[in-house]
């Protein structure tokens, strides 16, 4: 089965490459931006009824599944309506957990067409998605067209013919599609953000992100091998979200800005040729992902972002997370910590009058930044979420905000055209690195619905 959704993905990117335009005039490779539908409306900062109980169905309980269950009996203004996986074993293990938490035993659902019998329920709100990645958007657009609000693991989408469904059936059906990127909600993240809206660090006219994550002891524990089977056949920045989603709000992408177009470069394909047969029992000499890939992205407003990508060989986790200011500097990896070009952007912060903008601000300054700029979202949920965990908490922090915007009527703090565009990077990759590393103009999904939020900061900015 790996081996056939394998070739199904390659022939896919294959079919991507033939539908993709050049323009002369601009340099610029163009794909397909098919026009909206007759009588549907963006989703820019879109609303939906106040939900005073969230009534939640989960789809896929491997390995990421069961924690966001865990997650879940912790929230309040939740009911755990269904639990649905492929193998019943895991349906019970999750079972498991509502019981520990005395919590009512949810409905159970298995095999090749549970998942649907899940969406077809007419008592949940939302279905939160942690399957393997090729049933993401099939099981999205399914829900949506069902009257169900979608919460799906990351990416949301694997090409951008699945990006584009996402987005139309969100709009057609008024559902609200929020792609589960934990990484926004990390506590250095947060509070930079926040430092950024207040602003310590100027106008910010760079940034940078990555997923560096070795990933060899986990390759065997993906039933079927699914993750490295999907390496095997496509190439590019699949996993570009970690890093970009955060790049993004820093951004304000989709809200008065937008990134524009892309250039990707990638090296040669060494490491997973030697898995493959290790983990998937096969030879694969023309193994498609290269150990290292680079992406390059400029915005509407004049940034440019910088995305790595590599799963394959031994180096300390990162995510780069870099932010470059006019007036000041933010880093978590390799080495965590902030620089100022002068002392007057972060006055009250004890002893910081000698700093220099060539070295780090020293540790007891930084802490007292973060102290002092702590993102509202981080001081309400600190505590708890450190308790529950997941990720350091992150993934709590994730969950709490997607019930507390349904339950309160607010615009997710992810919409369907983040879910879109940041999953969408692969796909643009592989265009650009068939055409020698040429520009690929990244879609506007949005439809031009960006600009009405123009110099509005992130609904995360902490303001």
């Amino acid at each position: 089965m790996t081996r056939f959704t394998g070739l199904i993905a390659s022939a896919i990117a294959a079919i991507s490459l033939l539908c993709c335009c050049s323009s002369e005039e601009s340099g610029l490779i163009r794909t397909p931006v098919p026009e909206r539908p007759a009588g549907q409306e963006d989703m820019v900062a879109f609303r939906c009824d106040p939900i005073d109980t969230v009534r939640v169905g989960f789809i896929g309980l491997g390995m990421r599944g069961p924690g966001a269950v865990e997650r879940f009996t912790y929230i309040p203004g939740v009911q755990i309506k269904a639990l649905c996986d492929l193998y019943p074993e895991r349906v019970e293990s999750a079972q498991q957990i509502l019981r520990g938490a005395s919590l009512p035993e949810a409905a159970s659902y298995s095999g090749e067409e549970g998942w649907k019998q899940l969406c077809e329920r007419d008592d949940i709100d939302l279905v939160y998605v942690a399957t393997p990645w090729l049933l993401h958007t099939p099981i999205a657009v399914y829900a949506m067209e069902h009257g169900k609000h979608v919460a799906l693991e990351v990416p949301a989408a694997m090409d951008l013919d699945e990006c584009w469904q996402l987005v139309n059936t969100a709009e057609k059906t008024r559902r609200h599609c929020m792609m589960l990127e934990n990484c926004v909600y990390d506590f250095f993240e947060l509070t930079t953000l926040n430092m950024a809206r207040h602003g310590l660090f100027g106008d910010i006219v760079h940034v940078e992100g990555s997923y560096i994550h070795n990933l060899e002891e986990f390759w065997g524990a993906y039933q079927g091998n699914w993750r490295l089977d999907f390496n095997e056949a496509n190439r590019g920045d699949v996993y570009a979200t970690h890093g970009l989603g955060p790049a993004c709000q820093l951004l304000d992408i989709h809200r008065g800005n937008r990134m524009t177009y892309l250039v990707a470069m990638d090296s040669k394909a060494l490491t997973g040729p030697k898995l493959t047969p290790k983990y998937s029992g096969h030879e694969s000499p023309d193994f498609q992902n290269a150990d290292h890939t680079m992406t390059m992205i400029r915005t509407e407003n004049g940034q440019t972002i910088h995305l790595q990508h590599d799963v394959m060989n031994p180096r300390p986790y990162s995510r780069m997370y870099q932010l470059v200011g006019t007036e000041g500097y933010a880093s978590k990896y390799p080495v965590s910590g902030y620089t100022f070009r002068s002392a007057e952007k972060i006055d009250g912060v004890p002893d910081h009058e000698n700093l220099s903008m060539h070295s780090f601000v020293p540790q007891d300054v930084k802490e007292a930044l973060m102290e002092k700029y702590k993102h509202p979202i981080h001081i309400e949920l600190e505590e708890i979420a450190k308790k529950v965990g997941g990720h350091g908490g992150m993934d709590f922090v994730m969950d709490y905000r997607l019930v507390y915007c349904l339950r309160n009527g607010l615009p997710l703090d992810q919409d369907v055209y983040d879910a879109a565009e940041w999953s969408c990077i692969g796909a643009l990759n592989r265009i650009s690195i068939a055409h020698g590393s040429m520009p690929v103009e990244v879609p506007d999904f949005t439809r031009g619905a960006w600009k009405k939020l123009s110099g509005y900061h992130h609904y995360m900015s902490g303001e």
